[in-house]
């Protein structure tokens, strides 16, 4: 892959065979984000997790300190009071069935977050091949499903974001912005990760973080020193 001159540039700052303590590896991530936009931190985080056995799954939620950055739109399925409740909680679109339609057949996706009440999950469901793929499934354990609107997108627009394994076993999660202060990145990192290790599962064996990378959305990756963060 062709990588451009900012990119290479500021590679230079980094010396891919070292783990570096949090803090360094902070500072190092901020340095190298030298895109024209405000670019997204991410924790690219690579498990020893199997994930093709149901009992090593990991997938859950946290509530960052200091949010993302991000503006995330929240689209609810609900059904009688439970829509004027979430339309308070300040819910980007509210509805039930006749969302269906405008989902599946129109490809309307302007939401970054789905919530449903457990009543509504019959109708959800049906937009499982849509939403599944895109990682928009509201699901239980991420507290996307829930009679409790009102806590759920006051937690996702205060900052929640959902963690899981990919088909590598890998976790890809935003940690913040460039602009965001060094303590504030550092912050919501170890939030992050406390969330993550206390999820790890019983059925792991043998080391759990193989590798934690921290990077700029269009930048190069910065390793973190796995021992420190357990």
């Amino acid at each position: 892959m062709k990588r451009g001159k900012k990119y290479l540039e500021a590679a230079k700052a980094i010396d891919r065979t070292v783990q570096y303590d949090t803090e360094e590896a902070i500072s190092l991530v901020k340095k190298v984000a030298v895109a024209k936009f405000d670019e997204t931190i991410e924790a690219h985080i690579r498990t020893g997790c199997d994930g093709r056995h149901a009992e090593q799954q990991i997938r859950g939620a946290v509530v960052l300190p200091h949010g993302t950055g991000k503006t995330v739109r929240v689209l609810v399925f609900a059904k009688g009071e439970k829509l004027d409740e979430a339309l308070a909680a300040g819910a980007d679109h509210v509805g039930g069935e006749e969302l269906i339609p405008k989902i599946q057949n129109d490809g309307w996706l302007d939401f970054d977050v789905v919530v449903a009440t457990p009543d509504m999950m019959g109708v959800v469901g049906r937009l499982g091949r849509v939403l599944g793929p895109k990682g928009l499934m509201p699901n239980p354990k991420a507290g996307t499903v829930t009679m409790d609107v009102t806590k759920a997108i006051n937690d996702i627009k205060a900052g929640k974001i959902e963690y899981r394994l990919d088909k590598t076993n890998i976790i890809h999660v935003p940690v913040g912005k460039a602009s965001f202060t060094e303590e504030q990145l550092a912050d919501n990192f170890q939030t992050l990760m406390g969330a993550i290790i206390k999820a790890r599962p019983s059925a792991v064996k043998g080391q759990f973080l193989k590798s934690v990378t921290l990077a700029p959305s269009m930048g190069p990756g910065v390793k973190v020193n796995t021992a420190k963060l357990v």
